[in-house]
């Protein structure tokens, strides 16, 4: 009973957690609501197909759901391969020649704790400058680009960006549980702000998007950053993989910068292969 009672706590955190009644999950698992009652307090022992039926209707992370299962008594069933491993070697070289294909705009590809695993030429050339402690391996998107001695003194709008990646860190720790994405965000949100620029004539502040060289309509909030003297403009773009049987490809993000203006494409394309 207490195994029952486990699993049926985990699937009612999750359902809570989505804002999902008893009977309206009932409807989308082909149950009943009297069932899904019974799971959750430990009266009934769902098989395996309804454990991952109404992980799949709670959209529970494939780490998560391999916890439910051993907690309802059943064997996991995603593998979680290390990244390197043989059976990983056409993921490897896929993700290398997408990378590769986007030069010269920046592209790299994070796990579930912004842990970069794979950048290309473009996110080195932003990096250039970066003092080497914060290099070293693991190197962490996240603390790299919010660090006060990494990218943020260069980062043009930092207040707006900073806002939109904690937003963005606060709605994934909300869908996982992941203490160490939880513990990365305490870090970096506790990093300091510079002060904010003085208002120029107008009451015009530098550091936001009408700094770019050509005023263009952004379509996203863009990242402005500064290197060697030129003003660059991106938007981002984060892909996963779908269907993903896999712990360690589940969790895998690729982030491509999109050049914003003009002036940001003419740039990068000078700089040559």
């Amino acid at each position: 009973m207490t195994t029952t009672a486990s699993v049926g706590a985990l699937l009612r955190t999750w359902r809570e957690r989505r804002g999902i009644s008893q009977l309206e999950l009932a409807g989308r698992a082909d149950s009943s609501s009297r069932h899904i009652s019974f799971v959750e307090n430990g009266r009934s022992r769902p098989s395996e197909e309804m454990v991952l039926r109404l992980a799949d209707h709670l959209d529970v992370p494939v780490r998560e759901r391999n916890a439910l299962l051993l907690a309802a008594g059943y064997a996991p069933r995603y593998a979680h391969t290390p990244l390197d491993a043989p059976a990983m070697g056409a993921l490897r070289a896929g993700m290398e020649q997408l990378l590769t294909g986007y030069e010269p705009y920046p592209a790299l590809v994070v796990d579930g704790t912004y842990t970069v695993v794979a950048a290309n030429r473009g996110i080195l050339m932003l990096l250039e400058g970066v003092p080497e402690d914060l290099l070293e391996p693991p190197l962490n998107a996240m603390r790299l680009t919010l660090h006060p001695r990494g990218l943020a003194p260069r980062i043009r709008n930092l207040r707006q960006w900073r806002g939109h990646l904690l937003a963005q860190m606060e709605r994934q720790i909300a869908l996982a549980r992941s203490e160490p994405l939880r513990a990365l965000y305490e870090e970096v949100a506790a990093y300091p702000l510079p002060p904010e620029p003085e208002p120029g004539p107008g009451g015009h502040r530098p550091g936001g998007p009408d700094d770019a060289e050509v005023p263009v309509p952004y379509i996203a909030l863009p990242l402005l950053i500064e290197h060697d003297g030129h003003l660059l403009s991106f938007v981002s773009s984060i892909s996963t993989f779908n269907t993903p049987l896999d712990v360690t490809v589940a969790e895998l993000a690729i982030e491509t910068f999109l050049p914003a203006d003009p002036a940001t494409v003419k740039y990068l394309r000078s700089l040559g292969p």
